[in-house]
């Protein structure tokens, strides 16, 4: 009989690490979910806009959805997300606000929608760009070959504060990271780069992670234990430069018809995050202004 593998060696082979990398409260949804309810930009009037862009298919739509799920508390699918185009569904610029339990309330945040990233037929650079500094009206229908024009009725000419972004998220697909075109890549530095000189700060949130790994798809909870996410996440980090404690793994809602506690754990984990260093971008526009 030949010898058993060692616990050293089983280790070695096995794609989940002994211990997680990143601890997560998954007992604790509650009072992440109340925080998340509970905030309120300290300026009065102050509006959190949330901008999000990545490549086509990512799931920035069905984020949203889950988003809003999250809050509502039941399925919500008011941002359209289609499952078998190859192109990018969002076609204009969409603001979602999420209203709250009485019609006339709202959320003090706001999610913008934009069309994807792709080699040919994708959003231009520019607009994203524009779209930051506040200067697309929604509804703005995008136009892969020319980027929005100062004299275009969509052109927002004198922003607010509210019209300006303050929080980058880029969404990616974690089964495409390994093949995220150069063009992809550059675009998404572009578009870092400009939110950096603007101050906002950036967040990528990488989405179908329980399509990509096995490990996860079994159990949500091994989501910091898989080896291959660490290694796709380490990967997108290098290649476009947002830190790794910057970028959260997700599941969206997909096929579920009820809310689970472990993915909405994970989405509250990207949330709360996504809302703090939001705060420290609408603060960081007031600082400047004041100078």
């Amino acid at each position: 009989m030949g010898d058993k593998p060692s616990k050293s060696n089983a280790s070695k082979t096995s794609p989940l690490l002994n211990e997680p990398w990143r601890t997560i409260n998954w007992g604790d949804k509650q009072s992440n979910l109340q925080y998340v309810k509970n905030y309120k930009p300290h300026d009065g009037g102050q509006q959190l806009r949330i901008l999000l862009h990545g490549s086509v298919g990512a799931g920035k739509s069905s984020f949203i959805n889950s988003f809003q799920s999250l809050l509502h508390g039941r399925m919500y699918t008011l941002a359209l997300a289609d499952n078998i185009s190859h192109d990018s569904f969002t076609r204009k610029y969409t603001t979602y606000k999420i209203q709250k339990e009485s019609p006339e309330s709202f959320y003090p945040f706001i999610l913008s929608d934009i069309m994807g990233l792709q080699t040919t037929n994708g959003v231009q650079v520019e607009d994203i760009k524009l779209a930051l500094k506040g200067h697309v009206k929604d509804g703005y229908r995008f136009k892969p070959e020319s980027p929005l024009s100062e004299g275009d009725q969509f052109y927002n000419k004198y922003p607010t504060a509210n019209d300006k972004v303050h929080v980058l998220v880029c969404v990616i697909n974690a089964n495409t990271v390994s093949r995220m075109t150069e063009l992809t890549v550059q675009n998404i530095r572009n578009v870092r780069m400009e939110a950096s000189n603007l101050g906002i700060p950036q967040v990528a949130i990488l989405t179908k992670i329980d399509e990509a790994c096995p490990e996860i798809k079994q159990d949500l909870k091994n989501v910091y234990r898989s080896k291959f996410l660490k290694n796709k996440m380490e990967q997108f980090s290098a290649e476009v430069g947002i830190p790794m404690n910057c970028i959260f793994p997700v599941k969206n809602y997909h096929e579920e018809i009820n809310l689970n506690n472990d993915v909405d754990s994970l989405l509250l984990s990207a949330l709360t995050n996504i809302i703090n260093f939001g705060e420290d971008g609408i603060n960081f526009k007031k600082s400047q202004s004041e100078c």
